[in-house]
């Protein structure tokens, strides 16, 4: 069983630490997303697993094996891994099916069992047709089934993936999100992908561990990290979050630019402190009767506007700027004053 462990793993540089003593546990089979800014650590974490570099301190552990300490690592061809990268890496020089079977041909695998584990994998990953080709006739979409294929090709424990989608375009980036993420259903490999995507997180991830500075903020299925973030960080960084500063007053009451506010759920720090509580953009209701006075709302300014198509963003003053996704049919003038309304359930205290 291909169970990952991370113990403690460290990391420094010149004495500047990159990994800060984090653990980690990855079942079989689970699908688990590295997210972060870049410079967070994650690159560095998948490259102590894939044998890479050595860890400073801590463990690695493959099915209960220590695969990485201080001075024991493994090295990556003993470790039954692959690794995809953002380029790509396939050979220029051989075609998409050579590119495939390389790896098992390095394997001794007989001809008969290497021939259809091959042409097994170029159905699965829609390439049958392009077999012949190389891959300079190939997009990048396609470019990137050929690493995809010739990685899973030797059956590995652990399929390891470094921001893979990063040099796609948009539209390619969305094809193959649900690729990946379908071949992994398909073939229940484990799975470590690094990403600074927070859309490839949400939704090909069983979990998404959060890191930041070399340590990890949160790990959490999708809904959790976006629902109930446990920083200033996360709730920043996923889901496009207003992180707003206030007082506690008591039980679930702050004080918000003068105003007290319903904070649904959360930490919050004890009567008269000051706090954090985030709310989603899209959570947050733009009102147009600026004498409309009801529970939870407050009064503000329009100060900015965008029209992104499908909705618009404003920027709203009220006493501190607040983003608000309001509807495209909704156009309201710059300097128009305003009333927000908070839903209390769906804003949450911070504790950091």
């Amino acid at each position: 069983m291909a169970t990952l462990e991370l113990e403690n793993l460290t990391k420094r540089y010149a004495g500047v630490v990159s990994v800060d003593s984090i653990s980690l546990a990855v079942e079989h089979g689970e699908f688990v997303c590295l997210l972060g800014p870049s410079g967070c650590g994650k690159t560095t974490t998948l490259r102590m697993i894939a044998g890479f570099i050595e860890p400073d301190a801590g463990q690695i552990r493959v099915g209960g094996k220590v695969v990485s300490a201080p001075g024991a690592v493994v090295p990556p061809e003993r470790r039954n891994m692959s690794m995809i990268f953002q380029s790509y890496a396939v050979w220029p020089h051989m075609t998409v099916r050579q590119n495939v079977e390389y790896g098992l041909k390095m394997k001794s695998m007989a001809t008969a069992e290497r021939d259809a584990r091959t042409f097994a994998l170029l159905g699965t990953t829609k390439l049958s047709t392009q077999a012949d080709r190389y891959p300079s006739e190939l997009s990048g979409g396609q470019q990137q089934r050929v690493a995809l294929a010739r990685a899973l090709a030797p059956k590995p424990d652990i399929l390891l993936l470094d921001e893979p989608l990063s040099n796609l375009d948009a539209n390619l980036r969305g094809e193959m999100r649900f690729e990946i993420r379908r071949l992994h259903d398909e073939v229940h490999y484990t799975s470590i992908y690094v990403t600074h995507d927070q859309s490839e997180a949400m939704t090909m991830a069983d979990r998404i561990v959060i890191m930041n500075a070399g340590r990890i903020e949160q790990i959490g299925t999708p809904q959790e990290v976006y629902d109930r973030p446990n920083s200033k960080f996360v709730a920043r960084f996923i889901g496009g979050s207003n992180v707003l500063d206030a007082k506690h007053l008591s039980g679930n009451k702050v004080e918000f630019a003068g105003h007290s506010l319903d904070i649904g759920e959360g930490e919050f720090p004890g009567p008269e402190q000051p706090m954090s509580f985030c709310v989603k953009t899209n959570d947050v209701q733009l009102l147009t009767d600026a004498n409309t006075a009801s529970n939870n709302t407050l009064p503000g300014v329009v100060r900015s506007q965008a029209y992104l198509g499908s909705h618009r963003e404003y920027i709203v003053d009220v006493g501190q700027e607040l983003l608000v996704t309001a509807p495209a049919a909704l156009n309201v003038a710059l300097g128009a004053k305003v009333r927000v309304k908070f839903s209390a359930e769906r804003c949450r205290g911070l504790a950091r």
